[in-house]
């Protein structure tokens, strides 16, 4: 399995309470497998996928991603597993607005220590997948907000991750356009073998989905 997370509980401390955001949940997921995680808000979707993206830690419970266990390492090396392993699609593109489409996704590379012709050609590639190319040197304030996405879902696999975990990603678009986001997604996930998780509220785009899991009160069900 290339996402494993057995036993997750998280849980803070709000005054003189203990507030269970996630009990005692597991899910793993393959290679070349898709998931989608609805339920309602609140009921722990963001804080489930931050703990699977290592940007958070949980209380209890263990996640391996690409065959790395996480408890035990460092601040250091999980920023390098973030960089290396994970591909985030945030509910916004969250693009950086003083660099060209084309420097948002080297800025991926140089960040994980790839520099060079190497990297230049994985951009190029991945702006060609993604009808892009056109685009490479426009900045974000001219760009539509599917092209937003398009280079946000570029940019998460600049580095070939094991995991894409992608946040609400339809949020900002029209039917078609997030239906058609979501495709490349999932194109993504069969052509390299990826394992992805998306929190979604958008039922128009589930039938993309290999299966779909059920957040409620802090339980997985599905």
């Amino acid at each position: 399995m290339t996402l494993t997370m057995k036993n997750i509980s998280k849980s803070y401390q709000d005054g003189d309470q203990v507030v269970e955001v996630l009990k005692n949940v597991s899910l793993e997921v393959a290679q070349g497998e898709f998931v989608a995680i609805v339920g309602p808000s609140g009921a722990g979707k963001s804080t489930f996928l931050s703990i699977a993206g290592a940007l958070l830690s949980p209380t209890v419970g263990e996640i391996t991603i690409g065959g790395t266990e996480l408890s035990n390492l460092s601040n250091k090396a999980l920023t390098e597993i973030r960089l290396e392993k994970v591909g985030f699609i945030f509910q916004g593109a969250n693009l950086i607005p003083y660099l060209n489409v084309r420097d948002q996704l080297l800025l991926i590379a140089e960040l994980a220590g790839h520099r060079g012709s190497e990297a230049k050609q994985k951009a190029d590639t991945l702006l060609s997948e993604l009808g892009l190319t056109a685009r490479q040197h426009n900045y974000p304030e001219s760009l539509s907000g599917g092209e937003k996405q398009r280079v946000a879902i570029a940019r998460s696999l600049m580095n070939n991750p094991d995991v894409i975990l992608a946040d609400e990603p339809t949020a900002s678009l029209d039917a078609s356009r997030g239906h058609k986001v979501v495709q490349m997604i999932a194109e993504e996930v069969k052509r390299n073998n990826k394992a992805a998780i998306m929190v979604t509220h958008d039922e128009r785009v589930l039938d993309l989905v290999d299966r779909v899991v059920r957040i409620e009160d802090g339980h997985l069900r599905g």
